[in-house]
């Protein structure tokens, strides 16, 4: 027998926690049919001789909704080893679409999720109304990797109320045309239902996104529709109430989700990535479900929400009414304008004695010089602009216009949105009832780079720190979130399985820095990040990408849920 692809000689590390053990593994129709030592040769073979072979990681929380429109390869995650992604977190999907109310799906994208209007007019070709006509539109679409799809709550109430979906609630008919909407999207594979009760959703005219204007009985209502389709998910962005300073007002929110969740069935799942007390209250109410027999599940992260800043992008110092006339310079005037002594001594008093709005979500916060970093190295801590300040004797804003300068506006800078400590992050990350995912990829493209979280687990938590085993950490990326989301093909390597693969170096494997370019349609910019230590990724049996290099394969899938390929 001639296999169409076989690996050879890697150590097998196969996502279920157990140790790495020495063997080949054999592909045939993008399933793994042989593990151990393969004797028939492959029509293609790949040589991962002493390497590390594990299943493609799986990214359940991304944003890719209509930046597969324009990116086929899914960037920047499939340079990451991802081979997998589950999009329409937080209520936001562009379907259901009415023809005449697209504007209103875009209101509830632009500004939450930071994609333009002329990205999506640029970027999209809409051909949909429905959320089964939304699928078959990205069924159609060349992909590298495999993409899964949550209905967005915002997007359904907009179908269904138009206007006044950002105006309140709805009525009793508007909500059965809700779920007859959302039935016919989870029967076409719609792998569940999302929503956002979070103050950090908001449009560009300062209103709520239109799924924070649902009532609770609203949610409880879709929820249970999710409920009479087995295994599918409802996600959430959580509202004010778990991270209120009342004890009562926590307390209360937790029993409402606790109690959808028993009354349901249906798994749901939520960022815990916030401080103390939100991340407390919303640990609790994970131990506490499992104990009373309800699916729940929390989403960590393995580095800390940052934004990244540059002159190139953002700047804390954009909302200073002195520095708007020069920010909208081009950045070739800015530099020229930073070297003259005179013009550089009225911005930088502006940015020294400014007052500086909060920005909402991801958007850049005022400056904290304390725990902003000077972007050096994409794994290893970096240093403070504080204490880059300290150590030289000027105030944090001159370092940041020095080190701009001499970079040419080059240097990037970090400052967290989570300030969370590395020793918190791994309290949540071990915790028994979280899954490390939490990238966000897609949305926010200018502000965050968080597509590395796979491989910054792998370098910072595996190599740098031992905080926990290569094996633990693979499981954590692979089978953990592939259970979790019900992809029970996947995640795994065992006969019968999809072929989804890395090959690395465990020694090398890393995220690079990010860079910012502009590649996004209409040009607006984004920051793209990159690997190294990757030596192979295999989507359905195909090699997809070499040494960080497109293949020119495009054998990624529509995933959807519920159904197995025969029933397509």
């Amino acid at each position: 027998m001639v296999h169409d692809l076989v690996i050879r000689g890697s150590v097998v590390h196969d996502g279920t926690g157990a140790p790495g053990r020495r063997g080949d593994v054999a592909i045939d129709a993008g399933i793994i049919t042989e593990v151990g030592t393969v004797a028939d040769r492959g029509r293609e073979e790949l040589d991962a001789d002493g390497h590390v072979l594990s299943p493609g990681f799986i990214d359940a929380h991304t944003h890719m909704d209509a930046q597969v429109f324009w990116d086929p390869l899914g960037s920047s995650s499939c340079w990451h080893g991802v081979t997998t992604v589950v999009m329409g977190n937080c209520g936001f999907t562009l379907a259901p679409a009415r023809p005449a109310s697209r504007d209103l799906v875009v209101r509830n994208l632009e500004r939450a999720e930071d994609i333009s209007p002329e990205a999506l007019a640029a970027g999209i070709e809409w051909s949909w109304e429905t959320f089964a006509e939304y699928l078959a539109a990205v069924d159609r679409l060349p992909k590298a990797i495999n993409v899964a799809a949550y209905v967005g709550h915002s997007a359904l109430r907009t179908w269904a109320m138009g206007e006044r979906a950002f105006d309140g609630p709805a009525t009793d008919d508007e909500v059965d045309l809700m779920e007859r909407e959302l039935a016919s999207a989870l029967e076409a594979g719609a792998i569940g239902l999302s929503t956002s009760r979070s103050r950090n959703h908001q449009t560009s005219d300062d209103r709520p996104v239109a799924s924070r204007l649902a009532d609770w009985s609203e949610v409880c209502r879709l929820v249970g529709t999710l409920g009479a389709a087995s295994g599918k998910v409802f996600e959430l962005a959580v509202e004010p109430s778990f991270s209120d300073p009342d004890p009562d007002v926590r307390a209360e929110a937790a029993t409402r989700l606790a109690a959808l969740a028993a009354a349901t069935g249906v798994p749901i799942t939520f960022g815990v990535a916030a401080p103390h007390p939100q991340t407390a209250t919303l640990l609790d109410l994970l131990d506490r479900s499992a104990s009373a027999g309800a699916r729940m599940f929390g989403q960590s992260h393995s580095r800390g929400i940052s934004v990244i800043m540059s002159f190139g992008s953002h700047l804390p110092f954009d909302a200073l009414p002195q520095w708007q006339d020069f920010r909208s310079l081009s950045l070739g005037a800015q530099l020229h304008e930073l070297r003259d002594p005179a013009a550089r001594a009225r911005l930088r008093d502006a940015a020294v004695n400014g007052s500086y709005p909060r920005g909402i979500g991801a958007e850049v916060p005022p400056p904290d010089y304390a725990r902003m970093r000077v972007l050096r190295d994409a794994v290893l801590p970096n240093p403070s602009v504080a204490e880059l300040a300290r150590q030289r004797g000027v105030d944090p804003v001159d370092v940041m216009l020095d080190l701009a300068t001499q970079t040419g506006l080059q240097q990037l800078f970090a400052q967290p949105l989570t300030p969370l400590e590395p020793d918190d992050l791994l309290a949540i990350m071990r915790h028994p009832h979280t899954v490390m995912t939490f990238s966000d990829s897609g949305a926010h493209v200018s502000q965050i780079s968080d597509a590395s979280i796979q491989t910054y687990l792998l370098a910072y938590w595996v190599r740098a720190r031992e905080a926990f085993t290569l094996a633990d950490a693979i499981r954590m990326i692979t089978s953990v979130p592939a259970d979790a989301w019900g992809l029970s093909d996947r995640g795994r390597i065992a006969p019968g399985l999809r072929a989804d693969l890395n090959i690395f170096d465990p020694d090398r494997i890393a995220p690079m820095l990010p860079e910012l370019v502009h590649d996004l349609p209409a040009g607006a910019p984004r920051l793209r990040q990159q690997a190294t230590g990757l030596l192979a990724t295999v989507v359905n049996g195909i090699p997809t990408f070499r040494d960080g290099e497109h293949t020119g394969a495009l054998a990624g899938r529509l995933i959807r849920h519920g159904q197995t390929e025969d029933s397509l």
